[in-house]
């Protein structure tokens, strides 16, 4: 992922939580030249049996999904198969009416994190059910309302063999934040309130840019 110096991540740490707020990556590995490219999207958490790493860029770090074993993807996945995990944070489009000035163009403020890793596919039954309980499990503890999985484990054990499970070790990070550093403080603030109207995820782009504009 090319990243314009200007873009980049103020602190290391906003790479790790980008993520956990954003938990839904496109996986992408090569395929055999008649298949091309694979890309499946799917939730990605941090292994919670892993060894801890202090790489605030998650460098080292192992992660943990799953997916369809009918997915061509899987079936072409092998230990050491080299991926890219793509994140997208929030994002929204800039008018450029929100600019004190003319001409201007139209742009797209955003956020995202790429990691580069290789592959481990997991092929126990015991480690692939541990991987869809600790998906289920931080998944619910960060976006859901205390759901309990006790009384679901019958039937996340039937769907098991259709599951695919794999750990994917980091061995690189790109981050963007794109949010109007280009522009003068004016222009950034005109922007930040835009987006602090707005409604959903775009309200999230004003607080990055708010923290951004507090790093100076």
């Amino acid at each position: 992922m090319f990243v314009p110096s200007m873009y980049r991540e103020p602190d290391p740490q906003w790479i790790g939580e980008l993520i956990r707020r954003n938990p839904l990556a496109l996986l992408m590995t090569n395929g055999a030249d008649a298949d091309g490219p694979f890309g499946t999207h799917l939730p990605v958490i941090a292994d919670p049996a892993a060894a801890a790493h202090d790489s605030p860029d998650l460098t080292g770090t192992t992660l943990l999904g799953h997916m369809n074993r009918a997915n061509p993807q899987w079936k072409a996945l092998r230990t050491g198969t080299p991926a890219v995990l793509s994140f997208a944070g929030p994002h929204g489009y800039v008018s450029p009416t929100l600019y004190p000035f003319t001409p201007a163009a139209p742009t797209w403020n955003y956020t995202a994190v790429q990691l580069r890793g290789v592959i481990e596919p997991i092929g126990s039954a015991a480690e692939t059910l541990s991987v869809v309980r600790a998906t289920a499990g931080t998944l619910e503890a960060e976006f859901g309302n205390g759901w309990d999985m006790t009384d679901s484990m019958g039937h996340f054990r039937r769907i098991l063999p259709g599951v695919g499970a794999f750990r994917f070790t980091v061995t690189r990070s790109d981050a963007i934040f794109k949010l109007s550093q280009e522009q003068n403080r004016e222009t950034q603030g005109q922007v930040c309130r835009h987006f602090q109207e707005a409604a959903g995820g775009q309200r999230e782009v004003a607080e990055y840019m708010t923290r951004m504009a507090e790093r100076g």
